[in-house]
């Protein structure tokens, strides 16, 4: 009879830890095989048991860290920086000159035909303003040969005399005002000239009337029995258009004015049916009503348009006026009753002169001295 062997508990509790030991090794090499089992058939469920090595369980607990940073706001200032950049003005360049009339004009006064015609379109290439070169020697032609001759220094005729058509004939530079850059308006008081300037370019010279300088003291149209008095001056200055009446006729204190441009308190710009070859307003710059319809419909003069006038004004010829003139004398009403008879005359009550009575001296008499 074969005998069993006999294992110590001790022994018993090593092999149960090498066959962990086994079994811890082949899951550690990564590999998916199934450990050996070590079979204990000569050991009862119970001595197993009571050998059995039992490993508590470690559980570890990282505390949970939680690190917060603050990063401290930073602001940063960016200096303001302001550009200004430098003003660009425009200079335009010199208008190409204007080829002399060939053959020259003749000195043909105001009549009307071709000759009126050619001198009506060289007006026009100069730069001095008219309505068009039609051969009928009218208003703005003879206002285009006076802006030429004011220009030009010679005689304010309106006439298409000899000087002047020879002049004329031979001229080759386009108008030109003092400005060579810009948009504006110059009103020279010395020549009795308007002048428009845009971007540079003198687009148009229109004969023009400014101040009389002299005094003056008259009723005022709007305030009948009231009157204005001051001296008729178009102050120089720059000045800007700020306020305007685009339509017809408007009655101004001293008068009717049209379609007026303001641009110093209540002096204009502004039509006019009197435009003669010396100053002649209140203090208005006047132009003809076909030129100040041409300044209206083409926008060259819109609000906000600086003026430059410049000049001399004439010395006044007479006294400042004191009082304002004396009223005429008012007749007595007519008191006649329509389709009443007329009155009889009374009768004449006149007595007749009394005739001179003369009496005539007594005669002288001479009393006889006593007798001695």
């Amino acid at each position: 009879m074969q005998s069993r062997p006999v294992f110590s508990r001790r022994s018993l509790a090593l092999l149960a830890l090498v066959s962990l030991g086994a079994t811890a090794c082949q899951s550690a090499d990564g590999s998916q095989a199934s450990p050996t089992p070590t079979t204990l058939t000569s050991l009862a469920p119970s001595t197993l048991a009571q050998q059995a090595t039992t490993l508590p369980s470690t559980t570890t607990t990282v505390p949970e860290t939680t690190t917060t940073t603050t990063i401290p706001e930073t602001t940063t200032t960016v200096p303001e920086t302001t550009t200004t950049l430098p003003e660009t003005t425009t200079t335009a360049a010199p208008a190409p000159a204007v080829p002399a009339a060939d053959p020259p004009l003749k000195a043909i006064g105001t009549k009307n035909g071709d000759e009126a015609k050619r001198a009506q379109q060289r007006l026009l290439d100069l730069g001095f303003w008219l309505s068009g070169a039609d051969g009928q020697f009218g208003l703005t032609t003879k206002q285009a040969v006076m802006a030429f001759q004011k220009y030009y220094g010679l005689d304010r005729t309106g006439k298409l005399d000899q000087p002047t058509a020879d002049l004329l004939s031979i001229t080759t530079s386009r108008v030109q005002a003092q400005a060579t850059s810009g948009s504006l308006v110059e009103v020279d008081k010395d020549r009795q000239v308007l002048m428009i300037v845009h971007d540079g370019i003198t687009v148009w010279a229109i004969n023009a009337a400014s101040g009389s300088g002299q005094y003056y003291l008259e009723e005022n149209q709007k305030k009948p029995g009231t009157y204005e008095s001051g001296r008729a001056v178009t102050p120089s200055g720059k000045f800007k258009t700020n306020r305007e009446r685009p339509d017809g006729w408007w009655e101004g204190d001293l008068g009717k004015i049209y379609r007026p441009k303001y641009f110093n308190g209540g002096i204009a710009i502004h039509g006019s049916g009197n435009i003669p070859a010396q100053p002649a307003s209140h203090g208005c710059v006047r132009v003809s009503v076909p030129a100040m319809d041409m300044i209206w419909d083409s926008g060259l003069i819109p609000l906000g348009t600086p003026v430059i006038v410049s000049g001399n004004d004439v010395a006044p010829t007479g006294p400042k006026p004191t009082a304002p003139p004396a009223p005429p004398p008012t007749a007595a009403p007519d008191t006649t009753v329509p389709g009443a008879p007329a009155t009889p005359a009374p009768p004449d009550t006149t007595l007749p002169p009394v005739p001179e009575t003369t009496v005539a001296p007594a005669p002288e008499t001479t009393a006889a001295a006593p007798p001695a």
